[in-house]
Protein backbone atom coordinates (compact mmCIF):
# COMPACT_ATOMS: atom_id res chain seq x y z
CA UNK A 1 0.00 0.00 0.00
CA UNK A 2 1.86 2.60 -0.86
CA UNK A 3 1.70 5.93 0.97
CA UNK A 4 2.21 8.18 -2.27
CA UNK A 5 -1.40 7.15 -3.17
CA UNK A 6 -4.04 9.40 -2.29
CA UNK A 7 -6.72 7.61 -0.98
CA UNK A 8 -9.65 7.01 0.75
CA UNK A 9 -8.96 4.26 3.79
CA UNK A 10 -11.97 2.32 5.40
CA UNK A 11 -11.89 -0.43 7.89
CA UNK A 12 -13.44 -3.05 7.51
CA UNK A 13 -14.65 -5.86 10.30
CA UNK A 14 -16.80 -8.41 8.37
CA UNK A 15 -20.03 -5.88 10.40
CA UNK A 16 -22.74 -4.90 8.78
CA UNK A 17 -22.01 -1.10 8.99
CA UNK A 18 -18.13 -1.95 8.38
CA UNK A 19 -19.71 -2.93 5.10
CA UNK A 20 -22.02 0.23 4.54
CA UNK A 21 -19.13 2.20 5.24
CA UNK A 22 -17.05 0.45 2.58
CA UNK A 23 -19.41 0.71 0.14
CA UNK A 24 -19.93 4.52 0.90
CA UNK A 25 -16.20 4.86 0.91
CA UNK A 26 -15.86 3.72 -2.51
CA UNK A 27 -18.91 6.23 -4.06
CA UNK A 28 -16.72 8.86 -2.14
CA UNK A 29 -13.31 7.65 -3.32
CA UNK A 30 -15.19 7.64 -6.71
CA UNK A 31 -16.31 10.97 -6.62
CA UNK A 32 -12.99 12.62 -5.71
CA UNK A 33 -10.96 10.46 -7.92
CA UNK A 34 -9.44 8.96 -5.55
CA UNK A 35 -7.79 5.32 -4.44
CA UNK A 36 -9.83 3.25 -2.07
CA UNK A 37 -8.14 1.33 0.52
CA UNK A 38 -9.44 -1.67 2.40
CA UNK A 39 -7.51 -1.97 6.05
CA UNK A 40 -8.09 -4.92 8.46
CA UNK A 41 -7.16 -4.77 11.90
CA UNK A 42 -7.12 -6.98 15.20
CA UNK A 43 -8.39 -9.81 15.49
CA UNK A 44 -10.63 -11.27 12.90
CA UNK A 45 -14.19 -12.19 13.36
CA UNK A 46 -13.90 -14.74 10.66
CA UNK A 47 -10.91 -16.39 11.89
CA UNK A 48 -10.47 -20.25 12.08
CA UNK A 49 -10.77 -21.73 15.37
CA UNK A 50 -6.95 -22.12 15.82
CA UNK A 51 -6.52 -18.52 15.85
CA UNK A 52 -4.55 -17.99 12.71
CA UNK A 53 -4.85 -14.60 10.94
CA UNK A 54 -7.51 -15.13 8.01
CA UNK A 55 -8.36 -12.47 5.04
CA UNK A 56 -11.76 -14.15 4.40
CA UNK A 57 -13.54 -11.17 5.17
CA UNK A 58 -11.36 -8.77 3.75
CA UNK A 59 -11.22 -10.37 0.80
CA UNK A 60 -14.51 -10.99 0.52
CA UNK A 61 -15.29 -7.41 1.31
CA UNK A 62 -12.45 -6.36 -2.11
CA UNK A 63 -14.33 -8.24 -4.19
CA UNK A 64 -17.95 -7.41 -3.49
CA UNK A 65 -17.03 -3.63 -4.17
CA UNK A 66 -14.51 -4.62 -7.39
CA UNK A 67 -17.86 -5.94 -8.72
CA UNK A 68 -20.33 -2.90 -7.92
CA UNK A 69 -17.46 -0.17 -8.69
CA UNK A 70 -14.97 -1.67 -11.54
CA UNK A 71 -13.37 1.44 -12.19
CA UNK A 72 -12.19 1.74 -8.60
CA UNK A 73 -8.35 1.46 -7.53
CA UNK A 74 -9.09 -0.59 -4.86
CA UNK A 75 -6.19 -2.14 -1.84
CA UNK A 76 -6.47 -4.13 0.68
CA UNK A 77 -4.17 -4.81 3.67
CA UNK A 78 -4.84 -7.15 6.83
CA UNK A 79 -2.47 -6.09 9.88
CA UNK A 80 -2.60 -8.09 13.14
CA UNK A 81 -1.96 -4.46 14.91
CA UNK A 82 -5.42 -3.69 17.23
CA UNK A 83 -7.78 -1.87 15.69
CA UNK A 84 -7.35 1.67 17.08
CA UNK A 85 -3.78 2.33 16.39
CA UNK A 86 -4.20 0.77 13.29
CA UNK A 87 -6.83 3.10 12.15
CA UNK A 88 -4.67 6.06 13.67
CA UNK A 89 -1.71 5.01 11.32
CA UNK A 90 -3.97 4.95 8.09
CA UNK A 91 -5.71 7.76 8.51
CA UNK A 92 -2.54 10.18 8.95
CA UNK A 93 -1.99 8.90 5.51
CA UNK A 94 -5.38 9.17 3.82
CA UNK A 95 -7.92 11.36 2.76
CA UNK A 96 -10.22 10.79 5.15
CA UNK A 97 -11.22 7.60 6.86
CA UNK A 98 -14.48 5.86 6.46
CA UNK A 99 -15.88 3.44 9.59
CA UNK A 100 -18.92 1.77 10.73
CA UNK A 101 -20.65 3.34 13.64
CA UNK A 102 -21.51 0.03 14.79
CA UNK A 103 -19.03 -3.13 14.66
CA UNK A 104 -18.87 -6.32 16.70
CA UNK A 105 -17.68 -5.49 19.96
CA UNK A 106 -20.69 -2.75 20.96
CA UNK A 107 -22.34 -2.90 24.04
CA UNK A 108 -26.35 -2.96 23.13
CA UNK A 109 -27.95 0.23 24.08
CA UNK A 110 -24.85 2.31 22.28
CA UNK A 111 -25.08 4.11 18.70
CA UNK A 112 -21.92 4.26 18.24
CA UNK A 113 -18.62 1.74 18.71
CA UNK A 114 -15.59 1.92 20.96
CA UNK A 115 -13.41 1.69 18.25
CA UNK A 116 -15.13 4.73 15.90
CA UNK A 117 -15.59 6.79 19.02
CA UNK A 118 -11.95 6.62 20.14
CA UNK A 119 -10.67 7.20 16.19
CA UNK A 120 -12.77 9.94 15.61
CA UNK A 121 -11.53 11.78 18.56
CA UNK A 122 -7.72 11.42 17.81
CA UNK A 123 -7.81 10.96 14.36
CA UNK A 124 -5.50 13.27 12.16
CA UNK A 125 -7.75 13.87 9.31
CA UNK A 126 -11.58 13.60 8.84
CA UNK A 127 -13.29 10.19 9.92
CA UNK A 128 -16.84 9.64 8.66
CA UNK A 129 -18.86 7.69 10.51
CA UNK A 130 -21.42 5.86 8.69
CA UNK A 131 -24.71 3.87 9.98
CA UNK A 132 -25.25 -0.06 9.14
CA UNK A 133 -28.13 0.08 6.36
CA UNK A 134 -27.00 2.99 4.91
CA UNK A 135 -27.74 2.74 1.13
CA UNK A 136 -26.45 4.83 -1.76
CA UNK A 137 -30.24 5.81 -2.88
CA UNK A 138 -30.12 7.80 0.87
CA UNK A 139 -27.78 10.40 0.27
CA UNK A 140 -29.81 11.54 -2.87
CA UNK A 141 -33.23 13.17 -3.70
CA UNK A 142 -35.99 10.84 -3.93
CA UNK A 143 -37.38 10.53 -7.29
CA UNK A 144 -40.16 9.07 -9.18
CA UNK A 145 -39.94 5.52 -10.61
CA UNK A 146 -38.96 7.20 -14.33
CA UNK A 147 -35.96 8.30 -12.80
CA UNK A 148 -32.85 5.81 -11.86
CA UNK A 149 -32.07 6.53 -8.66
CA UNK A 150 -28.01 7.11 -9.85
CA UNK A 151 -29.41 10.04 -11.92
CA UNK A 152 -31.29 11.91 -9.02
CA UNK A 153 -29.46 14.84 -7.28
CA UNK A 154 -27.33 14.75 -4.15
CA UNK A 155 -28.95 15.91 -0.81
CA UNK A 156 -27.76 18.65 0.91
CA UNK A 157 -24.30 18.66 3.03
CA UNK A 158 -24.76 20.41 6.47
CA UNK A 159 -22.61 21.93 8.13
CA UNK A 160 -22.42 23.18 11.49
CA UNK A 161 -20.05 25.96 12.11
CA UNK A 162 -18.89 27.60 15.85
CA UNK A 163 -18.41 31.23 14.46
CA UNK A 164 -15.84 31.50 17.08
CA UNK A 165 -13.83 29.01 16.01
CA UNK A 166 -14.49 28.56 11.89
CA UNK A 167 -11.78 27.10 10.85
CA UNK A 168 -10.26 26.26 7.11
CA UNK A 169 -9.91 22.95 7.38
CA UNK A 170 -13.52 22.44 8.78
CA UNK A 171 -15.19 24.48 5.94
CA UNK A 172 -12.91 23.89 3.17
CA UNK A 173 -14.31 20.17 3.86
CA UNK A 174 -17.73 21.07 3.80
CA UNK A 175 -17.62 22.66 0.95
CA UNK A 176 -15.70 20.60 -1.16
CA UNK A 177 -17.59 17.28 -0.04
CA UNK A 178 -20.67 19.90 -1.17
CA UNK A 179 -18.80 20.67 -4.62
CA UNK A 180 -18.27 16.92 -5.46
CA UNK A 181 -22.18 16.16 -5.02
CA UNK A 182 -22.91 19.17 -6.89
CA UNK A 183 -25.28 19.41 -3.65
CA UNK A 184 -26.37 22.64 -1.99
CA UNK A 185 -24.60 23.31 1.31
CA UNK A 186 -26.90 24.46 4.52
CA UNK A 187 -24.75 26.06 7.18
CA UNK A 188 -25.98 25.99 10.13
CA UNK A 189 -24.87 28.09 13.47
CA UNK A 190 -26.43 27.61 16.85
CA UNK A 191 -26.44 30.42 19.45
CA UNK A 192 -27.57 30.83 22.67
CA UNK A 193 -27.17 33.94 24.73
CA UNK A 194 -24.56 35.07 27.34
CA UNK A 195 -24.51 34.62 31.30
CA UNK A 196 -25.73 38.37 32.02
CA UNK A 197 -22.87 40.45 33.45
CA UNK A 198 -22.92 43.67 34.74
CA UNK A 199 -26.99 43.62 35.20
CA UNK A 200 -30.14 41.61 36.67
CA UNK A 201 -30.83 38.58 35.35
CA UNK A 202 -34.05 38.56 33.59
CA UNK A 203 -33.75 41.97 32.23
CA UNK A 204 -31.98 40.91 28.74
CA UNK A 205 -34.94 42.73 25.86
CA UNK A 206 -36.14 41.58 22.66
CA UNK A 207 -33.88 44.30 21.31
CA UNK A 208 -30.54 42.49 22.92
CA UNK A 209 -31.97 39.32 21.37
CA UNK A 210 -32.64 40.56 17.79
CA UNK A 211 -29.72 41.90 18.10
CA UNK A 212 -27.26 39.22 19.30
CA UNK A 213 -29.09 36.98 15.83
CA UNK A 214 -28.61 40.25 13.77
CA UNK A 215 -24.61 40.05 14.25
CA UNK A 216 -24.24 36.26 14.10
CA UNK A 217 -26.16 36.62 11.11
CA UNK A 218 -23.57 39.12 9.59
CA UNK A 219 -20.27 37.13 11.07
CA UNK A 220 -21.76 33.98 9.12
CA UNK A 221 -22.23 36.24 6.12
CA UNK A 222 -18.81 37.33 6.41
CA UNK A 223 -16.37 33.98 7.26
CA UNK A 224 -18.83 32.32 4.32
CA UNK A 225 -17.84 35.13 1.70
CA UNK A 226 -14.45 34.01 0.64
CA UNK A 227 -15.65 30.43 0.20
CA UNK A 228 -18.41 31.57 -1.83
CA UNK A 229 -16.29 32.71 -4.15
CA UNK A 230 -14.05 29.87 -4.20
CA UNK A 231 -17.17 27.60 -5.29
CA UNK A 232 -19.11 29.93 -7.03
CA UNK A 233 -21.61 26.92 -8.47
CA UNK A 234 -22.37 25.29 -4.58
CA UNK A 235 -25.59 27.36 -3.60
CA UNK A 236 -25.11 28.18 0.30
CA UNK A 237 -27.76 28.34 2.53
CA UNK A 238 -26.77 30.02 5.86
CA UNK A 239 -28.76 29.46 9.00
CA UNK A 240 -28.88 31.40 12.10
CA UNK A 241 -30.58 29.56 14.95
CA UNK A 242 -31.55 29.87 18.81
CA UNK A 243 -30.66 26.90 20.70
CA UNK A 244 -28.89 24.09 21.02
CA UNK A 245 -26.56 23.41 18.65
CA UNK A 246 -27.15 19.38 18.40
CA UNK A 247 -30.81 19.47 18.17
CA UNK A 248 -30.29 21.83 15.30
CA UNK A 249 -28.29 19.80 13.21
CA UNK A 250 -30.10 16.93 13.66
CA UNK A 251 -33.02 18.47 12.65
CA UNK A 252 -31.27 19.82 9.88
CA UNK A 253 -29.46 16.46 9.12
CA UNK A 254 -32.94 14.91 8.54
CA UNK A 255 -32.89 15.96 4.90
CA UNK A 256 -29.37 15.73 4.48
CA UNK A 257 -26.34 13.20 2.73
CA UNK A 258 -24.09 14.16 4.71
CA UNK A 259 -23.33 16.08 8.58
CA UNK A 260 -19.88 17.61 8.31
CA UNK A 261 -18.77 18.83 12.32
CA UNK A 262 -15.54 19.86 13.73
CA UNK A 263 -13.56 18.72 16.57
CA UNK A 264 -10.79 21.35 17.93
CA UNK A 265 -7.58 19.38 18.59
CA UNK A 266 -6.89 21.31 21.13
CA UNK A 267 -9.21 20.25 23.30
CA UNK A 268 -9.58 16.30 25.01
CA UNK A 269 -12.00 13.59 22.91
CA UNK A 270 -14.68 14.86 20.45
CA UNK A 271 -16.77 17.55 22.31
CA UNK A 272 -20.18 17.51 23.88
CA UNK A 273 -21.85 18.67 20.54
CA UNK A 274 -20.02 16.25 18.58
CA UNK A 275 -20.56 13.73 21.06
CA UNK A 276 -24.08 14.24 21.14
CA UNK A 277 -24.21 14.13 17.08
CA UNK A 278 -22.49 10.91 16.65
CA UNK A 279 -24.62 9.26 18.81
CA UNK A 280 -28.06 10.13 17.29
CA UNK A 281 -27.74 11.71 13.43
CA UNK A 282 -29.28 8.90 11.06
CA UNK A 283 -27.37 10.04 7.66
CA UNK A 284 -23.09 9.46 7.73
CA UNK A 285 -21.17 11.99 9.86
CA UNK A 286 -17.68 13.41 9.18
CA UNK A 287 -15.80 14.76 11.98
CA UNK A 288 -13.02 17.28 11.02
CA UNK A 289 -10.22 18.16 13.08
CA UNK A 290 -8.91 21.41 13.26
CA UNK A 291 -6.80 24.04 15.57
Amino acid sequence: MSKDTRAITVGVDGSRAGLDAADWAAREALRRHLALRLLQAGPDPAAPSDGRPSRVTLDRAAVQLAYAHPALDIMARRTETPAVPALLAAAAESEALALGSRGFSDVAGFLVGSVARAVASRAERPVVLVRAGELPEDERVPVDEATPPAKAPYLPVVLGLDLAHPADGLIGYAFDAAAVRAAPLHVVHAWTLPPPSGYVIGTRTLDDTAGLEDANRRSLAVILRPWRHKFPETTVIEEVAYGLAGHHLLKASIQAGLLVIGRATSGPGLGRVAHFVIHHCACPVAVVPHD
